[in-house]
């Protein structure tokens, strides 16, 4: 039985490496080739694989001088030259990051002509072709290619694939040696591709492994990128050096309403798209492959189609976040690049590089704070749980009509979340000048600004007599003894049967990863404020004389806090 081909690699032309992968094709089926790629498999591990997978091909990259030449050699090896081409997204991609050249200039193709196993089913040779002609300045990497073979692999096709089932093959696949080595979502095949390193006691004859999932499994090939990004600390480093790329990407795809000119039913070629937004056709195709590669759009034949992760930086769009990405892009961006001042003295880059605080700058810009209040209320998915709260449900069918004070609520979005779901409570907003105009627009839009009070004013003049309380995003902005302060004047305005609900990020004890530590940072270097965790609100609150009686989780890593006055 054929295991491997035996002259060494980088001694092999493109067509006997060729003739080499058809023949294991033709000598393998799946019950033969488990156990030589996987010698550890006990009995009950091979049968669960044999259930959930199969052999479909051997794969090879081959670099012809031009496409009669690839023809010619699949003919010799009895193939069907006349197979359809499609383009390799994934194969593309690594090649350009293994040789650091643009992706733009690398026409990958995949062929697979069809091959007979021994136990007559049906299978592939799966070829890859970058075409290299004689004097192209692709041929060093031509010579790198065929000796490293970095892209020859055994590939089997995951029957029924769901996430349980695809993380269950990467453990039993990292039980018995293999470790990622990367992957990823093809559009144009609408399927996920999983790569695995051999185990280094594999008998297959190749170092490789891939297992191909029909469909988008983008979340379970996150985990599994991450995984094999973690083996690789060079390629992680510069993915997170590069991150200020992307940053800027969202932004520049956001501010030039690019995605409000794509449909993600439909795709459009970059030259259309230009002319749409007013961009140089080149230019916007290299803009858009690469946030091809973060999702947020996809390539196709016909160009590039918006992905539901892109259509959020719609202008059009429910819960866009098109401000979120003009602000992180813009104002704050500029202030991050002078975060070396707020980690060396304390003091907010912004107030540094702009002059004052970010709350007077953007008073002095009314588009600029337009900008801000609506990035503001790209985070309302936060609050979709708050109306059903218990302190909001029962003042909601008290007996009289309570009032819900939200002090310093920005547009009111919050509020009016929580009146249109509890017809008999009122409201009172306090809030700045400037944004007074802004929440009474929004109040409107939610049918409820005849039952509110809007009262422009700072946190000494937080209205009295109210039944429950919301601080929603408010202390993260403030150093301790301003928080203090804001607690105090609320402490005086609530009655004493009132409720005060604290909407904020947490920082978890533990030290897990959370969204929370990287608002810290933001709100140092932008504010002058903090993130902080429940213990420490928990001070600030006594020091004012209220008690925090309980928390409950909230999306996107928040909390509410919910306090009362102290005995």
């Amino acid at each position: 039985m054929t295991t491997s081909p035996t002259p060494t690699p980088a001694l092999m032309t493109d067509a006997a490496r060729l003739r080499d992968t058809v023949d294991f094709v033709r000598a393998h089926d799946t019950v033969t080739l488990l156990p030589l790629l996987l010698p550890g498999l006990t009995g009950p591990e091979l049968a669960a694989l044999l259930r959930t997978c199969r052999f479909a091909h051997a794969a090879l990259l081959v670099l012809p001088p031009d496409r009669p030449a690839l023809r010619a050699r699949l003919a010799e090896c009895g193939l069907d030259a006349a197979v359809p081409a499609r383009p390799s997204v994934v194969v593309r991609d690594r090649l350009a990051l293994r040789h650091h050249r643009d992706p733009a200039g690398l026409d990958v193709q995949i062929l697979r002509p069809p091959v007979t196993g021994p136990d007559g089913a049906r299978r592939e040779v799966e070829v890859f072709v970058l075409p290299v002609p004689p004097g192209s300045e692709l041929t060093a990497l031509a010579e790198r290619e065929r000796a490293g073979q970095h892209e020859a692999h055994l590939a089997f096709e995951v029957e029924d694939p769901d996430p349980l089932t695809l993380r269950g093959l990467r453990d039993l696949l990292a039980k018995h040696g293999a470790r990622a080595d990367g992957g990823g979502y093809n559009p144009h095949e609408d399927g996920t591709v999983f790569y695995f390193t051999a185990p280094a006691d594999s008998k297959a004859g190749y170092g490789r492994i891939e297992l191909h999932a029909a469909g988008d499994h983008r979340e379970v090939l996150a985990a599994h990128l991450a995984e094999h990004r973690a083996g690789q600390p060079g390629e992680t480093l510069l993915r997170l050096l590069t991150g200020a790329w992307t940053t800027q990407a969202l932004a520049v795809f956001a501010q030039l309403r690019v995605p409000d000119a794509m449909d993600t039913a439909t795709a459009a070629g970059p030259t259309a798209l230009a002319a749409a937004v007013g961009a140089d056709p080149e230019s916007l195709a290299t803009l858009l492959r690469y946030l091809a590669m973060l999702g947020l759009v996809e390539e196709e034949p016909a160009g590039f189609r918006l992905t539901e992760h892109g259509a959020l930086l719609r202008a059009d769009t429910p819960a866009s976040m098109r401000a979120l990405a003009l602000m992180y892009g813009g104002a704050f961006y500029c202030s991050f690049g002078a975060l070396g001042h707020t980690v060396r003295t304390g003091e907010p880059a912004f107030d540094h590089l702009f002059g004052e605080n970010h709350f007077d700058h953007f008073a002095r810009e009314p588009e600029l704070a337009a900008l801000f209040d609506q990035s503001m209320a790209a985070s309302t998915r936060m609050f979709e749980p708050l109306p059903a709260h218990p302190v909001i449900t029962a003042a909601g069918a008290a007996p009289e009509p309570a009032t819900v004070v939200d002090v310093a609520g920005g547009t009111g979005e919050l509020l009016g979340r929580i009146l249109t779901a509890h017809p008999r409570l009122r409201g009172a907003l306090l809030e700045r000048p400037h944004v007074i105009d802004a929440a009474r627009r929004s109040l409107a839009a939610a049918g409820c600004v005849e039952r509110c009070t809007l009262r422009a004013g700072d946190f000494a003049e937080v209205p009295a007599g109210g039944d429950v309380y919301l601080l929603s995003r408010v202390l993260h902005d403030w150093d301790d003894e301003r928080c203090r302060e804001i607690l105090r004047h609320c402490a005086r305005a609530m009655p004493a049967h009132a409720d005060l609900l604290i909407v904020e990020r947490l920082l978890p004890s533990d030290g897990s990863p959370s969204l929370a530590t990287a608002w810290d940072l933001h709100m140092r270097c932008n504010v002058g404020g903090r993130e902080r965790r429940a213990e420490h609100y928990a001070r600030l609150l006594a020091d004012a004389g209220l008690e925090l009686v309980g928390r409950a989780p909230l999306p996107l890593d928040a909390a509410v806090l919910h306090a009362r006055k102290a005995a």
